[in-house]
């Protein structure tokens, strides 16, 4: 058979398994309360999630301040713990047992590993080493945790939910990431080295303009630093949630070929969200932990290479 015969084959069992699923599990409203289901938003409602998540459980009198939260376990954090007792587990599988000669586990991880971290060191150079493995870990996490979502039956019952289409999981991410990169700053160049990138009064030994223009520079790099956060869990959850949306909504109003594509588009989208969020992380560490000073000690070099008299003499150069 060839080629062009299997895809066909494929597509007309895909329509008849799709026209299949209509007759036997029929599309539901669950706004709906006298049970109709009008196309199309019937079928749209029942491909939707809002962006609230499920409650699964809620510790008992758990209010705080007021009742601004509350102790509880969201759908979004119980597949968050599946995706990580998943990616542990098969992450241990394959790296025990590690024998000069690999296998087919043990070729296929450090494959991986070569890879990220190969992209990563091409990124940030020798000084990123150090921070490969939190580089890959927040890559591959947060792939596994995009990808869920397109596995049945996640996103179908209020149960199971990719864990970063939730803003509350992504802002999570963010925050220990902000962290992260906070705190190797301060390791790196001490708690008066690092904040005299925010607050330069050093400058002000270079006249009053000099220090006021550094002090504007050094406070908007301050606020700057504090949006590092948000643009990283907003990027995430607005592209993992709007793409589940878009795939809902033309789940609902399309063959299910269409879909089929759409799936192959948010895996590619999925993985490229991962890998800006880890790059990111990776980029805002190596800011962190370089100095403002090392620009001027690098340009101070350059300044004193010996430049060569004018006009060179004859027997320098070879000239007899």
């Amino acid at each position: 058979m060839s080629m062009r015969n299997r895809i066909l084959l494929m597509l007309a069992a895909v329509i008849v398994i799709d026209v299949i699923a209509l007759i036997v599990a029929p599309p539901f409203d669950p706004q709906s309360t006298d049970g109709t289901c009008a196309f199309p938003v019937c079928f749209i409602n029942g491909n939707l999630e809002f962006p609230a998540p499920h409650t699964l459980w809620t510790l008992a009198n758990s209010s705080a301040l007021g009742g601004l939260f509350e102790i509880s376990i969201s759908s979004t954090i119980f597949t968050m713990w599946i995706v990580s007792i998943l990616v542990i587990a098969i992450l241990f599988v394959m790296t025990r047992g590690k024998a000069m000669v690999p296998g087919k586990a043990q070729n296929a991880i450090e494959y991986v590993w070569e890879m990220i971290t190969n992209f990563g060191m091409s990124l940030g150079g020798p000084e990123a080493r150090p921070y490969m493995p939190l580089f890959a870990g927040f890559f591959l996490y947060i792939l596994f945790s995009n990808w869920s979502g397109l596995i049945p039956p996640i996103g179908k019952i209020e149960e199971l939910r990719a864990p970063t289409s939730d803003v509350n999981i992504t802002v999570g991410l963010a925050l220990v990431s902000f962290g992260f990169f906070e705190y190797q700053g301060f390791k790196a160049l001490g708690v008066r080295g690092y904040l005299s990138k925010f607050f330069p009064f050093g400058e002000f030994k270079n006249g009053i303009g000099a220090g006021i223009i550094a002090m504007f520079v050094g406070l908007v790099e301050l606020m700057l630093e504090f949006v590092k956060p948000v643009t990283l869990s907003m990027r995430l959850f607005g592209n993992i949630y709007g793409g589940e949306v878009a795939l809902g909504v033309m789940t609902a109003l399309t063959v299910a070929i269409v879909p089929m594509a759409l799936i192959a588009l948010e895996l590619m989208l999925n993985l490229v969200q991962a890998l800006i969020f880890s790059t990111l992380t990776l980029m805002f560490t190596l800011a962190a932990i370089e100095h403002h000073g090392t620009e001027e000690h690098h340009e101070g070099a350059h300044d004193e290479v010996a430049v060569p008299a004018w006009p060179v003499p004859a027997d320098a150069v070879g000239i007899h």
